[in-house]
């Protein structure tokens, strides 16, 4: 029979291969990602990548210090998800409103051509 200890070592090599994968394919999102919000999802995906390597380390070795780091690192992540997230926001907020500027900066001479017509035909009638 198969000791547990075993099963648990074992699993724990195949979690942290496939956890290395998620980080190398996350990590290449971030240089790549041709969005912003790309990069950011890249991000949060690296930092839940992390998370789940503190915690395999934590079950592997049976230090439950490890558990503590991964919470605080977990609230760190989204913090920071959450920041990123504002700032595209604000960032899209701002690029219509000069969008809409420019686009109001055209109109504005054809509006004003088109008062002054109207006050010039005002003053000859």
């Amino acid at each position: 029979m198969i000791a547990p200890l075993a099963i648990v070592s074992a699993a724990a090599g195949v979690a942290l291969v496939i956890l290395g994968v998620a980080f190398l394919l996350a990590g290449w999102r971030v240089v790549v990602g041709p969005t912003l919000p790309d990069r950011i999802l890249a991000l949060d995906t690296l930092s839940g990548t992390a998370i789940g390597f503190i915690a395999v380390l934590a079950v592997k070795t049976g230090f439950s210090l490890y558990i503590d780091i991964a919470i605080a690192l977990g609230l760190v992540g989204f913090l920071a998800t959450v920041a990123f997230a504002r700032f595209v926001m604000s960032r899209s907020t701002v690029a219509e409103r000069h969008s809409e500027k420019t686009a109001g900066a055209s109109k504005k001479p054809k509006v004003a051509a088109k008062r002054s017509r109207a006050n010039e035909r005002k003053g000859k009638a």
